[in-house]
């Protein structure tokens, strides 16, 4: 049978006589598939499984412990085989043809009138894969297409229509942190919403890569904001958030990082739940942890650094602890550099206390910068450190692979690291 001879349908079988002509774990698989169809199933086998023996005891199918005859097809609407002998198997697909019934012949899949799938379900998609008779083949090309869905590599979406009186159905809001940039590093569910948005409210920052994967139909509303320059205030992103819901969109605010790590992102959910509108908060990897490890810093480390603090400006540096051995994280700290440094000082830092300026993190740009207290707001004026960047103060920046040997001069260098990208999915 070539496959161009098949004809690929779905049957709605609710309701409707069935049979399965076996009792092994085959026949057990079909007629529990059968029943999740909604099919009355009648299974003829002298001997069951267990767990058919239990479902014809809750009464969900009927087993005739015995013999097929001819006269079982008698109302039948399809037929599936499963005894394991191949004679048996054979005269049930002929008794089915003679009486025009699709008949599925595990026996002989290139003589069998129609054949099973591979299927899985993901949310409200069935997948069903023949691969030319071949089960094995089948189901690794059926979790293969049911990963990218599960996965956001295929976009899930569906296509609401209205409800009987007219109704548009509820729109949503989904807050999903993107992470520091690259696509990869976005979360399973993250990347999975992504695909089922109608509109996509983006930042500046985040994996702007999977932007350009969306559906046609998909509308994106860029809200980025640069340090000093905020083009859509944040009460206007509250607002469109809200409105594209009630419209009954599917609403994806992309951020980078974590919506909760100084995204605004408790702001947009109270907002969002004052007004109605149902809102999911998916965390994403924060980029003041994640872009110091892209440089090979840690946070914390055992023997250098037990705690760390996230702060974005100088004015907050008074209140977290003054020791080499507690990391401070600034984020979009670039720009007040130098007073963070001296504020730091004051407060009882060491000249000398590490610290590391990471750039563009996981991106193809990337750059390392490394000196000290005393002499990190001159480097990075030297070399033009910009925004986007994290900045790490403490002993763990001694961890990097990128650090000097030996902290003892102000004499570093900027670095631009020769390392393999984060491979993207």
């Amino acid at each position: 049978m070539a496959i161009q001879d098949i004809y690929p349908t779905a049957l709605r079988l609710l309701g409707r006589p069935v049979l399965v002509v076996g009792g092994g774990p085959v026949a057990e698989r079909r007629a529990k598939g059968l029943l999740d169809a909604g099919a009355k199933v009648t299974v003829i086998a002298p001997i069951a499984t267990e767990t058919l023996c239990g479902l014809a005891t809750s009464g969900l199918l009927t087993w005739e412990q015995r013999e097929y005859r001819t006269s079982d097809l008698d109302g039948v609407w399809f037929v599936q085989t499963a005894t394991g002998t191949s004679a048996v198997d054979t005269q049930v697909a002929a008794d089915a043809e003679a009486q025009r019934i699709w008949c599925v012949n595990a026996s002989d899949h290139e003589a069998s009138a129609a054949w099973t799938p591979a299927v899985a379900v993901v949310d409200d998609v069935k997948i069903a894969i023949n691969a030319g008779g071949d089960p094995r083949r089948a189901m690794a090309l059926r979790n293969a297409v049911a990963t990218a869905l599960e996965t956001g590599d295929l976009p899930l979406r569906r296509h609401r229509k209205p409800d009987a009186a007219g109704k548009t159905p509820a729109g949503s809001v989904a807050l999903v942190g993107g992470g520091p940039g690259d696509s990869g590093l976005i979360t399973v569910r993250g990347r999975r919403l992504l695909g089922q948005a109608d509109v996509v409210v983006a930042d500046r920052l985040g994996p702007r890569e999977l932007l350009k994967e969306l559906a046609p139909d998909v509308r994106v509303i860029e809200v980025g904001k640069t340090p000093g320059h905020h083009p859509v205030p944040q009460l206007e992103i509250n607002r469109i958030l809200v409105d594209e819901a009630l419209k009954g969109n599917r609403v994806v605010r992309l951020k980078g990082g974590d919506p909760y790590v100084l995204g605004r992102g408790g702001e947009e959910a109270e907002f969002c739940r004052q007004n109605g509108v149902e809102v999911e908060v998916v965390s994403g990897v924060t980029s003041a942890i994640s872009v110091p490890a892209a440089a090979g810093i840690p946070v914390t480390h055992r023997g250098l650094a037990k705690g760390f603090s996230v702060v974005t400006g100088h004015e907050e540096l008074s209140e977290v602890p003054a020791r080499p051995d507690h990391t401070v994280v600034l984020l979009m700290g670039v720009a007040q550099l130098r007073d963070s440094a001296a504020a730091l000082t004051g407060s009882g830092l060491p000249l000398d206390t590490p610290v590391g300026i990471v750039e563009n993190g996981y991106l193809p740009d990337q750059r390392v910068t490394i000196g000290t207290l005393g002499t990190i707001a001159d480097q990075a004026e030297a070399v033009g450190v910009a925004n986007p960047a994290v900045i790490v103060i403490g002993d763990v920046v001694r961890v990097s692979p990128f650090a000097p040997q030996h902290f003892k001069t102000a004499d570093y260098s900027t670095i631009t690291p020769n390392r393999p990208r984060v491979r993207s999915n």
